[in-house]
């Protein structure tokens, strides 16, 4: 059933700072997709191919990678408070508004991490290429930090209503999505046509092509985009904020501790998914040309589930339009295990899998604005950034969780890089690319069953005090908060 927001009476109209029921133009939806869009040809080429440049590439081992992988996604994870702390602070904001600058200087030099990642200077030992890994992995993820916190924080501003988010929810996941599948049809291929004999080669003109394309597609959102909700900035404290804010946000907002939550289990079962897809189709399938066929099969049909987003958010509500998706995915996902190898049933399966999967992972983004949003009215501040910080922490720690299940199980049964391999190696690959995902499904399943309290219905009383001025306990900026 759908909820409609509460009416505004006339004598509450003088107060209003914000009419939620208006719409922002369809455009500065469409460009804020575009964001993600070039977010994924940089971000979805670290977690798909780095581990295999890596690995066989560079010749680093697999347990040296799970390391690379684990220590600096945790790393990460700590950077995001700093950043979202940055962006919070920022004063003397310009007409550009205050996330769209950062986003886009950050975004340039996140095309420049890119490169440098998928490049392995010569003559270095096994020890150097690992810590030069460390160090190039560890600075990308810094400037990820500064460039994601304000782009996923910008959604907040741009529009209060539900079905503004949703549609923007939509076209950040198709642009996700959409950068996925050509990485996932493209990459690979194009990896080869440039390697001119040298692997290594291959991945840094590739990189560098994804790279430039993905600055550009963050162009498209700066342009297209507007910083719309009138938003009042001190809140009735001066004092600038650090990792006491951050975890405050983190405990005392419900909502935001459910999607933290469900996101460990939903983003490591996607990133699984995406790094093991091209050793599985190599091993398990017997033919790596395989792999973008799969990918374009399995993302093309993902990016048709998120079209659908608004539409199902709409009939059935963010919440159990998310919960029912988990369920399907995990049913797929864990028939995908049991059942033998096969290419027809794999490809069926696996894509059943990953649009239940896109779904709700399309859908997340609307409910951590939802989050933002509560957290302002529950006390009285408003913390774009330090909130979506929080939040990105757990897709660090998540994404830290994958690369060690992927690169962990080919070092756990065997792997043996450019090789045959042992039938234990490739159940090791067959489980770290079905089983895992069905299972992290299920409890994201349960988590958002059980913890996210904030339906629509209460959310749209949220948000009509929000438009007049007022949180949980008085009036916006008028207040002396605790401390």
């Amino acid at each position: 059933m759908k909820h409609q927001a509460p009416k505004k009476s006339a004598t509450e109209h003088h107060d209003l700072v914000n009419d939620s029921s208006k719409r922002i133009p369809v455009r500065e939806r469409i460009a804020y997709g575009f964001g993600d869009f070039g977010n994924g040809f940089m971000f979805d080429l670290g977690q798909a191919y780095l581990t295999k440049f890596w690995i066989d590439a560079c010749g680093i081992g697999a347990g040296a990678v799970a390391g690379v992988f684990a220590f600096t996604k945790i790393f990460d994870a700590f950077m995001d408070p700093i950043a979202g702390s940055f962006v919070d602070n920022r004063k003397n904001i310009s007409k550009r508004g205050k996330f769209r600058p950062v986003m886009m200087v950050s975004a340039i030099l996140l095309g420049i991490m890119t490169v440098v990642t998928f490049t392995m200077p010569s003559g270095l030992s096994t020890s150097q290429k690992i810590i030069y890994a460390y160090a190039a992995y560890m600075i990308w993820g810094v400037v990820y930090s500064f460039t994601n916190d304000p782009y996923g924080s910008l959604a907040s501003v741009m529009s209060r209503n539900s079905q503004d988010r949703s549609f923007m929810a939509m076209t950040r996941q198709v642009g996700s999505v959409g950068a996925q599948f050509i990485a996932g049809v493209a990459f690979i291929p194009l990896m080869g046509m440039m390697a001119g004999g040298s692997q290594e080669h291959g991945y840094f003109i590739a990189a560098a092509i994804f790279a430039i394309i993905g600055v550009l597609m963050f162009g498209v959102c700066y342009l297209g985009t507007r910083e719309n909700v009138k938003v009042q900035r001190n809140n009735g404290s001066q004092e600038k904020e650090g990792f006491k804010d951050y975890f405050h946000v983190i405990f005392k907002n419900g909502p935001l501790g459910a999607v933290i939550l469900m996101t460990l289990f939903t983003i490591s079962a996607m990133n699984t998914n995406n790094q093991m897809m091209v050793f599985y189709a190599q091993y398990n399938l017997g033919n790596i040309g395989l792999q973008p066929i799969i990918n374009g099969i399995m993302m093309g049909c993902s990016i048709v589930g998120v079209f659908m987003i608004p539409a199902l958010t709409k009939r059935f509500g963010q919440k159990r339009t998310a919960f029912w998706s988990f369920i399907i995915g995990a049913i797929a996902n864990l028939a995908n295990y049991f059942l033998p190898s096969n290419v027809v049933t794999f490809i069926v399966l696996v894509t059943i899998g990953y649009t239940a999967l896109a779904i709700p992972n399309g859908i997340t983004w609307a409910m951590v604005s939802n989050a933002i949003d509560y957290g302002e009215w529950r006390s009285g501040k408003r913390k774009e950034a330090i909130t979506y910080a929080a939040f990105n922490f757990s897709r660090k720690i998540a994404q830290s969780l994958a690369a060690l299940v992927s690169a962990g199980v080919l070092a756990l049964t065997g792997y043996v890089a450019n090789a045959k391999q042992t039938p234990e190696a490739l159940n090791g690959i067959k489980a770290a690319m079905t089983l895992y995902p069905g299972v992290c499904l299920l409890l994201a399943a349960v988590a958002l069953g059980v913890f996210f309290k904030l339906d629509d219905q209460r959310f749209a009383e949220i948000v009509d005090d929000l438009d007049h001025g007022k949180w949980e306990h008085g009036k916006l900026g008028e207040q002396k908060l605790d401390k």
